[in-house]
Parts: C-alpha cells; sequence; structure tokens
C-alpha cells in the first residue's frame, strides 16, 4: 500500500461515507486521482466495494475513561494525616483503557474510544504503539480538558484506601460525538462500556444499537446508579459487593441474598450477571448456569487493576464461545495476574500465561 493509499484509508476508517470530492479536498489532490486510488485499493482488497467498505479484522469496541494512574505504596502502616514515606508509580489507567489494554494483551483487536486532553499525558495514551491489537484512533484529544488523572493511596496490603479522580474530559464523548463514530460501534464484535460514561451516552448507546451484545462494568457505588436505566439492554453486567447492592436494592448478607440479587438482574433482563465478591469469590447467574466460584487467597502487589483484569477475562471467554464455570475461572486467573503486578495492568498477560495460572489455582464451585 502506498503512502497516499494510506492517508486515504485512514481518512475512510473515519469517516466510511466520505465522498471522493470530500477526500480530494483534505488530500488537496483532484477527485479524478482519488477515484483512481480506490479503484487501485479495491483491486488489492482493502476496500470491498460500495460505501467504502473496509475489510476490517474482527474487533471488539470499548468505550470508557482512561486516565493518568498516579500511585502512592507506603513502607509500613499507612498514618492517616501525616507524611508516609513509601513509593510512588505514574502508569496509565482508565477503567475502560485499562480493559481495552488486557484484551488487546489476549491477542483480541480492540479499539477504543475514549477522550483525553490534548497534552503530552493525553498523547502517549493514544500513542501505544507497542500493543499492536489496541486502536485509539477514534479517541479524541480535546483542547477543554486536561487528560484524566486518578490518585489513589494504596495499604501495604495492596488495596486502595483513598483516592480521587479528575475526569472531566469524559464530558466530550457525548451522543453527537459517539453518533460521528456509528459506523465504527456498529461494526463491533461486541460494545464494552464503563460507568464513567455520562448517563446519557449509555443510554444513547443502548438505544441506538439495539442488536449490539453490551458488556457493562458499573466502575464504583457513585457510578453505578446510572446503569439502572439501561439494565434491560445490557448482555452483561460485571459489578461487585456493593455496586450490586446499590443497583438491585437488595443487601447481600448470604448465599440466599447473593441468588435473590443475581435473579434480580436477569429479571430486568440482563442476560449474564457476574458479581465480584472480593476474597469471597465470584458469583455467575446466566438464567442456566448459576454458582459461585472461590479460590485460594493470594497476596496482592496492587488490587487496582484486577477487575478490569476480570472484565477482560470474561470477554475473552466469550468471544471464545468458553463455558459458564471456565469463562469465570479464566477470568479469576487474569485478575491474579493483575494482583501479582505493581503496575495497574501486568504486561505479562496474555491467554497463555493466563492459562498456565488457571492451572495452578484451586477452585471451589458452591450453588450447584
Amino acid at each position: 500500500m502506498t503512502n497516499r493509499e494510506k492517508e486515504i484509508i485512514n481518512l475512510i476508517r473515519k469517516n466510511p461515507m466520505i465522498t471522493q470530492n470530500e477526500l480530494a479536498e483534505k488530500l488537496a489532490i483532484s477527485r479524478s486521482s482519488v477515484a483512481v486510488h480506490i479503484t487501485n485499493l479495491m483491486k488489492k482488497g482493502f476496500i470491498k466495494g460500495k460505501c467504502y467498505i473496509l475489510d476490517e479484522v474482527p474487533y471488539l469496541c470499548v468505550i470508557g475513561g482512561s486516565n493518568i494512574d498516579i500511585q502512592g505504596f507506603p513502607n509500613e502502616t499507612l498514618v492517616p494525616a501525616d507524611s508516609n514515606l513509601g513509593r510512588i508509580r505514574i502508569s496509565f489507567g482508565g477503567v475502560g483503557r485499562n480493559i481495552a489494554e488486557n484484551i488487546a494483551r489476549m491477542g483480541i483487536a480492540t479499539k477504543l474510544i475514549t477522550a483525553v486532553g490534548n497534552d503530552d499525558y493525553g498523547h502517549s495514551i493514544l500513542n501505544q504503539a507497542d500493543i499492536r491489537e489496541l486502536d485509539c484512533q477514534y479517541s479524541v484529544a480535546a483542547d477543554e480538558f486536561p487528560t484524566s488523572m486518578y490518585l489513589s493511596i494504596l495499604d501495604t496490603d495492596g488495596d486502595m484506601k483513598l483516592a480521587i479522580s479528575q475526569m472531566d474530559v469524559l464530558k466530550k464523548i457525548d451522543p453527537n460525538f459517539l453518533e460521528s463514530k456509528r459506523q465504527v460501534i456498529k461494526n463491533a464484535r461486541l460494545c464494552v462500556l464503563d460507568t464513567n460514561l455520562a448517563q446519557e451516552s449509555l443510554e444513547y448507546l443502548t438505544a441506538s444499537f439495539p442488536d449490539k451484545e453490551f458488556f457493562l462494568d458499573t466502575v464504583s457505588t457513585v457510578k453505578a446508579d446510572k446503569a439502572k436505566s439501561i439494565l434491560a439492554k445490557l448482555y452483561l453486567l460485571k459489578p461487585n459487593k456493593l455496586e450490586a447492592e446499590k443497583l438491585s436494592g437488595l443487601a447481600i448478607r448470604n448465599l440466599d441474598d447473593l441468588k435473590r440479587c443475581g435473579a434480580y438482574f436477569l429479571e430486568q433482563g440482563v442476560k449474564q450477571v457476574v458479581i465480584s465478591l472480593g476474597n469471597g469469590g465470584n458469583y455467575y447467574n446466566d438464567g442456566k448456569s448459576e454458582f459461585l466460584l472461590e479460590t485460594d487467597q493470594v497476596e496482592a502487589v496492587n488490587a487496582t487493576g484486577a477487575g478490569d483484569a476480570f472484565m477482560a477475562g470474561l470477554i475473552y471467554s466469550y468471544v471464545n464461545a468458553y463455558p459458564a464455570e471456565l469463562t469465570v475461572k479464566f477470568a479469576m486467573a487474569a485478575a491474579v495476574m493483575a494482583l501479582s503486578h505493581v503496575n495497574t495492568i501486568n504486561p505479562s498477560i496474555s491467554a497463555e500465561n493466563i492459562n498456565q495460572v488457571m492451572e495452578r489455582m484451586n477452585y471451589v464451585r458452591k450453588l450447584s
């Protein structure tokens, strides 16, 4: 493919309905020259036919937040209202972005639609050239807001004790912006969302693409309420215990409560619900299989990215048509890999390495 042909393909990816006149204007060449390039691209198989349908590798679409994570790790027991000696690490983060990177590292082509600031941090997030399967070209770099920041303080067990997030830039992912990405979303195998998006954006997406399978991460108890109006349109819902209680209005104190909560979500229209109980395991219900899987406790180096890796594991399992129990086992092994690394995302995470971890883990099934 020539450089000019690459330019044309990139413009068509951004707007598959673009005309030859518009291509000519953007590239400062004649319309007849554009027609020649289009013909050549069709002969080479890069364009399938009318409306410039590109021959794309099947991909997943993730729409959600991206952050710069700033994490503090104390050397000793955390002392509130005081300066603590320790280590500070800066890395890429954000629930949607983390899920997308984990999926891509598992070998599945993934397109991330997110918003960052038009600054050095934002450019770094969008230019992760080392991750071949992750495509960020449909995201926006905004001049009005800085790149989102997530500042967290962890304890000596690797659990988060306090955090502050600044995510104003996600206001850019509004229905108008999402409408401009319609073709990218429409052509995805499935779509992953997080509740860092505004409620109107979540409602727009689930209403505008009724045939799309949506996987939703509820992120936090504060943001989980945004999912209430779209439960009927979700394929998979992944809350933790507190988020599940907030969304359902049901307290989870024992296994019977857990079953009632799972049944509630299915009654609302969710096809699969997976509730994380932390060290208490993970509950699964799809109306056919219902169980709670527990495993040995793992010493956490950094617990921040475990839920994102778990969600990515669920998605990978779905794409590969894993049965229910194997799906949760694989996702739990992905979370264990995340827990074992100081970074939010374990750079060694891959389907092969997750399978190796899974083979070493002991699982106990309940609610059979």
